[in-house]
Parts: C-alpha cells; structure tokens; sequence
C-alpha cells in the first residue's frame, strides 16, 4: 500500500508523462480545493490547465529532490523542466490527503536562473 508521499510522487508523475485522466481517477478526490491563483480553485478547472500545459509542453520533465510526509500533508521539492533545454524551475508542491485521496493543493515555484551568485545552487 502506498504511503501519502508515494502517492504524491506518483501523481506528479503521471501528470508530467501526459496522463492526467489516470492521475486525477487515481489519486485526486472529486471534492478537490487547489490554490494555484491563476485558475478557479475546484479539481475541473485544475485539471484542464494541466492537459493544455501538456499539449504545450509534451516533453516536460520531473525531478524530485525532496519528499516529506507529515500526517495527512505532504510537501514534494522538484525541478520541473518545459522541455530537455529549458532552466526549469524549483516547485514545491504541498497535498493534503483525507481517506486516502488528494483533497487540498498548493504550488509555489521559482524558475532557475541562468546565473545566480550563490554557491550551493539553487537545488
């Protein structure tokens, strides 16, 4: 059985391999709140944006970088790239499951600069 942090992973990268149907069926409740600003806040609305960033964005990649699981929350730090050439960007996603099911979502990213005189990297 997987643990809320699987699920977490296993969503985002059914959703950045193109199958959001199978990702939404699987692992999102219908009764889904999201917080990302830029789309009405229920699962359809979210849903759709995600299958026209596909449609856009075919070949887009996912690397997680951290995963943490705190009871029903979970927070996953990725670098998500457009495309092979693109920067990217740093994302963090946070879930919130109830019964098994993503229930609650946020996102919040930062994209990677071409030069940045930090030393440790943005990663």
């Amino acid at each position: 059985m997987e643990n809320y942090k699987e699920k977490a992973v296993t969503f985002l990268q059914l959703i950045v391999a193109g199958k959001i149907d199978e990702a939404y069926e699987t692992y999102v409740s219908p009764d889904l709140r999201h917080h990302n600003p830029y789309f009405p806040g229920d699962a359809e609305s979210l849903k759709q944006a995600m299958k026209e960033n596909d449609g856009m964005s075919p070949n887009k990649t996912l690397d997680v970088k951290q995963a943490i699981e705190e009871g029903e929350k979970v927070m996953i730090f990725s670098h998500i790239k457009q495309n092979p050439e693109d920067l990217g960007g740093a994302v963090v996603h946070i879930f919130r499951f109830q019964e098994g099911k993503i229930v609650e979502m946020w996102d919040v990213g930062q994209a990677v600069p071409e030069d940045s005189p930090n030393e440790n990297g943005i990663f």
